[in-house]
């Protein structure tokens, strides 16, 4: 049987930095030569890969809509020419990357697995190894046509991923839908399904960065903040509210966000809590928002919501289309 071939994207993180004196830092050339001399890498059982390394490697904490772009276009041009794709990237934001992906990938017929490690491969004990073997040999063999992220032996979908454990290997949850798969002696399908080849073309959504702003709810906030994250030039609001999606009802907040509704700004509500969904008719607290124009969130994640926002916006749309979209499930990132 012809073995399967993957283009690993290396654009940064962790996974093949090396100590210095100044901590962890990028070293060009690393990771390829490492991986390409590592006998686990190249066994029979194993696809066959290509190794990029951006340049310069981008550090997760600095990445942008246009390193989003940037990853897209890369993977669409090399598209006929692989069975999947692997994408290394830092686990500060590799969740939003994924989201991001998983929105301006349309067609996607392959794999495309986002992973990375918390601790070097340089380093003694990195999970580094086992996190890009097991989403090589996922993207041959269990090939799932969505924008995914491994980590810890688990398979998430992309837009439903979440860094939970800042410094823990088991770095990454997916709290409102069951891992696509999980690796263990064997390797059991759950939420993931398994994609026949078919010959179609993969098209790219351009992404523009997008002036969205998120207001963290607490109790005592007051209307002047409210108002001043309004004030400037925001297309959309995520607004992180109590519970099932409750609010203060203070009179001024309120009329802040109706205002802000009402002259173009979207604002979708979003809970808190890790696990659950919004229902803004659950509670008179909830309901006012509705009142106001604010749209529900379901339970997407920050990462899935922000990244559907600039998505979105960055298309030629109506302004109640965008609404509508938001609300629906676009890539398997809500549950409606």
């Amino acid at each position: 049987m012809k073995r399967k071939k993957i283009y690993i994207a290396y654009t940064g993180g962790t996974i093949g930095m090396k100590q210095s004196s100044k901590g962890y830092v990028p070293v060009a050339g690393y990771l390829t030569e490492t991986v390409k001399n590592n006998a686990e890498f190249t066994r029979e059982e194993m696809p066959l890969f290509d190794i990029h390394e951006y340049c310069p490697l981008i550090d997760s904490s600095d990445m942008s809509p246009l390193h989003w772009q940037l990853i897209a276009e890369d993977i669409q041009s090399k598209y006929d020419d692989y069975d999947g794709f692997v994408v290394l990237h830092g686990t500060d934001t590799m969740a939003y990357t994924a989201s991001a992906l998983s929105f301006m990938f349309e067609n996607l017929t392959k794999p495309v697995i986002v992973t990375g490690s918390q601790i070097p491969l340089s380093q003694l004990r990195s999970d580094g190894q086992v996190n890009l073997l097991n989403a090589m040999y996922l993207a041959a063999n269990y090939p799932i046509a969505e924008v995914s992220l491994f980590f810890n032996n688990k398979l998430f979908r992309g837009n439903r991923a979440l860094k939970a454990h800042a410094d823990g290997f088991d770095a990454f949850a997916s709290p409102n839908l069951a891992p696509l798969a999980q690796v263990g002696i064997n390797i059991q399908l759950q939420e993931g399904k398994l994609s026949p080849y078919v010959d179609q073309d993969l098209d790219v959504t351009s992404i523009q960065s997008q002036q969205i702003a998120v207001l963290h709810l607490y109790p005592g906030i007051s209307a002047t903040m409210v108002e001043n994250v309004l004030s400037s030039d925001v297309k959309a609001l995520i607004l992180l509210s109590f519970g099932v999606g409750n609010a203060p009802q203070q009179d001024d907040i309120l009329a802040t966000l109706k205002s802000a509704s009402e002259r173009g700004v979207v604002i979708v509500n979003l809970t808190q809590c890790i696990q659950g969904q919004v229902n803004m008719g659950g509670y008179a607290t909830g309901n006012a928002l509705l009142n106001c124009g604010v749209i529900s969130g379901y339970d997407m994640t920050l990462e899935a919501c922000l990244t559907k926002l600039h998505y979105l916006f960055s298309q030629d749309l109506e302004l109640e289309t965008i609404r509508h979209l938001m609300q629906d499930n676009l890539r398997g990132e809500l549950t409606r």
